[in-house]
């Protein structure tokens, strides 16, 4: 998808990965039928969901020029789905190849969500504040993973200076999160699989390092907390249930 967004003219070529196009229109659709069947069944002022709230705000803002739209929350449920679901999984299955070849790790993580579940079969977001190994580990699966090398593709809304150089308003910006993800000096093991990298005095997780310190600023990405809850719920649950072993 990259390249056909830095090479539009890709775009009429008979590749493999046109097919992304074809499975971006599908969820398109769907995000479309379900604004518009909220749109039939919704009470103003009495929100089921996002999509209710959202509509309510476009009540609210009328149109006088608001960027809220019709338009804007398909895209946003679109944001959401791929952020959430998409990223998420090949996230999980990073997580999944790292505690297999370091069970020394795996069994950390199977003992801490052991004692902060008590018994119970499943784990909860609320749970993460209790799991910092985990949390840690899921961290350090994210930084080594690198599934979003270029992040999301920006755009300059005014005339900006950044570090001596001009950008006029409506540059693109792409930034090189791999660079920092595995700079040397920015890690205490850059190249190795270790979740202290994320821990501070090995109990506390640190939420100013890595990716967590790029995207400070750019926290309204929509699908960042359904990836959250996923990665802890998911990972908690399979970490505790299943041994992770090579066949």
């Amino acid at each position: 998808m990259l390249f056909y967004e830095l090479i539009p003219a890709l775009r009429a070529l008979p590749l493999p990965f046109k097919k992304a196009f074809h499975i971006y229109d599908e969820i398109k659709d769907h995000a479309q039928k379900a604004v518009t069947s909220n749109k039939s069944s919704r009470v103003s002022g009495e929100p089921r969901d996002l999509i209710d709230c959202y509509l309510d705000q476009i009540d609210m803002t009328g149109d006088g020029g608001s960027t809220f739209n019709d338009v804007q929350m398909v895209f946003l449920l679109i944001d959401i789905f791929v952020a959430g679901t998409d990223t998420t999984s090949n996230n999980l299955l990073c997580a999944m190849l790292h505690l297999m070849t370091n069970q020394h790790i795996q069994e950390r993580c199977h003992q801490e969500i052991e004692d902060v579940l008590e018994g119970r079969s499943c784990t909860l977001f609320e749970d993460r504040h209790a799991m910092p190994y985990v949390q840690a580990m899921i961290h350090e699966s994210q930084q080594m993973a690198d599934t979003v090398p270029l992040s999301v593709f920006h755009m300059t809304s005014c005339n900006t200076q950044l570090q001596g150089y001009q950008l006029p308003q409506g540059t693109m910006v792409i930034p090189n999160l791999s660079s920092v993800l595995h700079e040397e000096g920015q890690w205490k093991f850059p190249r190795e699989f270790n979740p202290d990298n994320f821990l501070k005095r090995g109990r506390r997780v640190c939420e100013t390092r890595g990716l967590s310190a790029i995207l400070s600023r750019l926290s309204c990405m929509p699908g960042r907390r359904v990836s959250a809850h996923r990665a802890l719920s998911d990972t908690g649950d399979l970490a505790s249930t299943f041994p992770i072993c090579r066949a």
